[in-house]
């Protein structure tokens, strides 16, 4: 006589393993968040008097270490968002034929990708060619300041569709039923208020905490309920 192992039905992989591969977006928003906001290096003068106005003679008081470290770690914020872009494709969007959300999520995260490696870019370009960088000589304070300008909102603006993929995960929660509703008013709500900063104000650059709540996002589907994950494997 054959038994069946009742153990090991009640602990099948598609119930009982969690979704791990969401995880690809916390590096991807926190290292992405640590380069946007704190190595994106200012003239010490700056901070230290009111109405300062930046021109080329700043240049050489910039710190290359700064811009150095923010396209290494830019560059692994990038790599990191398009395997979780391409993570969601698979694992979502494919399955979700009917989603909407799930589509724009992944536009969304593949636009800040393009965007964020240029803005990345350019800050390594400042980390090369600075006074006191290994090709200072290649360009004279006028050259290296316009990368510096290059770099002052760009990093910012490039999460813009980051900012959109959480708009979308609301989307997803209360139109769509595939994301916890949770999750999906937290980012929705952020999505919300951002556009309405940068409507009222102009400053382009707002979108830049989409980093940080990204990764907020991503450890939230991976530790919460949500049907997109529910019965993915690791």
């Amino acid at each position: 006589m054959t038994t069946t192992n009742n153990d090991s039905l009640r602990t099948s992989p598609s119930t009982r393993t969690r979704a791990l591969w969401p995880l690809w977006g916390l590096p991807a928003g926190l290292l992405g968040f640590i380069a946007t906001v704190f190595l994106n290096a200012r003239p010490p003068a700056e901070s230290k008097t009111d109405g300062y106005t930046v021109t080329p003679d700043d240049m050489p008081t910039l710190d290359v270490g700064s811009y150095h470290l923010a396209v290494v770690l830019g560059y692994i914020s990038v790599m990191c968002l398009l395997v979780f872009a391409a993570e969601w494709r698979r694992r979502v969007e494919r399955r979700f034929e009917h989603s909407t959300g799930a589509a724009v999520v992944t536009l969304g995260l593949v636009a800040s990708a393009g965007g964020l490696t240029l803005a990345y870019g350019w800050m390594g370009a400042l980390s090369r060619y600075l006074p006191s960088a290994p090709e200072g000589s290649t360009y004279d304070n006028q050259g290296t300041f316009v990368y510096f300008m290059l770099t002052d909102f760009s990093p910012y603006i490039a999460w813009l569709g980051v900012l959109l993929a959480g708009g979308a995960l609301a989307w997803m929660a209360f139109r769509e039923r595939l994301v916890s509703r949770a999750l999906g008013a937290f980012t929705g709500a952020v999505f919300v208020a951002i556009l309405a900063f940068v409507f009222i104000t102009g400053v382009p650059g707002a979108p830049g905490i989409a980093g940080l709540v990204w990764a907020i996002a991503s450890v939230w589907l991976a530790l919460g309920r949500s049907a997109v994950t529910r019965t993915s494997d690791a």
